[in-house]
């Protein structure tokens, strides 16, 4: 059954919530896993791709946003609207609303920052999870 990390900050800016979004993506590909961001839109997708290469000037974090002329095997994906393919271990929901797809995954990471309006979606989020019995754990992140 899949795995859900719930990643609560302390602050309310959406760069922030893309630092760590940026620094969890780092982890999960240096401990050998494949890992798709799924975003909110087209936007969100290429404003965390720009991140992803400028978040810290020693990490490369190997990714590509999802589309035709993607290399099929690239250890991280970005997408907005695409399922992404069979063996990517990790999703990383960015988007205020769980995909359908979610459970093709082994672990699922939901951060949570302290805006109103990330707050509300991603309660609802915890909800739905909880009311069809995953297992979710919640991780106060402090810095």
């Amino acid at each position: 059954m899949t795995q859900i990390d719930f990643y609560i900050l302390p602050h309310t800016t959406l760069e922030a919530r893309f630092d760590f979004a940026c620094r969890l993506a780092e982890t999960i590909f240096r401990k050998g896993y494949r890992l798709h961001v799924h975003t909110e839109d087209e936007a969100m997708a290429r404003a965390f791709d720009d991140k992803l290469w400028t978040f810290r000037p020693d990490a490369y974090v190997p990714h590509a946003l999802m589309d035709a002329d993607m290399d099929p095997k690239v250890p991280v994906t970005i997408g907005w609207q695409q399922v992404p393919e069979p063996g990517i271990e990790a999703l990383l929901n960015l988007h205020p609303e769980i995909p359908e797809w979610f459970s093709h995954f082994e672990r699922v990471a939901e951060i949570i920052n302290q805006h109103q309006d990330v707050l509300t979606a991603k309660r609802a989020c915890w909800q739905t999870y909880k009311s069809r019995g995953y297992p979710v754990k919640a991780h106060n992140i402090d810095k």
